[in-house]
């Protein structure tokens, strides 16, 4: 997404090891790393998550066999404009493990491969795991309840192939993990039950595969989030519609990405507080001190609570 726009977010973590986007931070809350058996040298693998919430994953199915790293994981960067550098393209050809989104969102990660082949790289492409046409227009495919289970399964079947002996340390890891989603899952079933239908309004497409999945009506029109999105302005007729559903109270909430905030934005945040129409700010980047798994819940527990008590929720800490 283009992110020449203002930045309102504050310092998001990169989800490798030892090393943050920005200040310091751990890995992953719940990783599986043992960090009691030190004695002896186990084999990593080297393995790359194009986005900090793949990589945060990958580490949680393979603990103390793998070395991640994440490329992206700065929403100051935009993924289509990304300029790779000799760090990244050194990751990328050492790496024999890759998970990256697809859809045009981080293509730079086609040239890292290409400018570094590696012919014992696995290489999953998310989009196409899942089954979606290139013409998919939403990439952004972690909101999707369905996403992980099916690439964290996907990654532990890469890490069995590329170590044999460690098939059942990588199951075990897996089983954790598909049911430590149970919860955010369940918390979905629950918004859709409680508030079926209800009308949302958002700025740009960030979360809308979570809206959607909770049975929330996305109003407002389609083109004028792509066109948020890609950076270009909405046609007046539909900056007028968006307007319209603030100010006419024909939503519940509304829902932006937080980390970008540009003049328009700003303008439909103030709309929405004449109007007394709670906020729910989104991350399209995980936040750092955030597992996957508890970054999705608190997204949801931040819209229940808009939907539920009419309370802006603009952070997730």
């Amino acid at each position: 997404m283009p992110r020449r726009r203002l930045v309102a977010a504050a310092c998001i973590a990169a989800t490798t090891v030892t090393v943050t986007a920005c200040g310091s931070s751990s890995v992953s809350g719940r990783s599986t790393i043992d960090k009691a058996d030190s004695k002896a040298a186990p084999k990593v693998i080297h393995a790359i998550g194009a986005e900090n919430e793949y990589a945060d994953v990958m580490k949680q199915i393979g603990g103390k066999y793998v070395s991640v790293q994440a490329i992206m994981s700065n929403p100051n960067t935009d993924p289509h404009t990304y300029e790779a550098g000799t760090r990244d393209a050194a990751a990328v050809g050492q790496a024999t493990l890759v998970v990256q989104n697809g859809l045009g969102y981080d293509s730079f990660m086609n040239k890292l491969e290409a400018g570094a082949p590696n012919p014992n790289r696995k290489v999953i492409d998310v989009s196409q795991a899942l089954g979606l046409s290139k013409n998919t227009r939403n990439p952004h495919l972690w909101y999707k309840p369905e996403t992980m289970t099916k690439i964290a399964q996907l990654v532990a079947d890469a890490l069995s192939a590329q170590d044999p002996k460690q098939k059942a340390y990588f199951e075990a890891n897996l089983k954790k993990f598909q049911d430590s989603l149970r919860t955010w899952h369940q918390e979905v079933t629950n918004l859709k039950r409680e508030y079926p239908h209800a009308g949302v309004a958002v700025t740009e497409p960030v979360a809308d595969y979570l809206l959607q999945a909770a049975g929330l009506d996305i109003k407002t029109p389609w083109a004028y989030e792509a066109a948020v999105m890609n950076d270009t302005d909405p046609a007046p007729q539909l900056v007028q519609q968006e307007d319209n559903l603030l100010k006419q109270r024909r939503v519940k909430v509304l829902v932006y990405n937080q980390q970008v905030v540009d003049p328009a934005t700003k303008a439909l945040l103030g709309l929405a507080k004449q109007n007394h129409i709670p906020v729910a700010g989104v991350y399209e980047t995980m936040p750092a001190h955030h597992d996957y798994q508890s970054w999705m819940e608190a997204e949801v527990t931040a819209l229940k609570r808009a939907l539920q008590k009419g309370q802006s929720t603009e952070r997730i800490d």
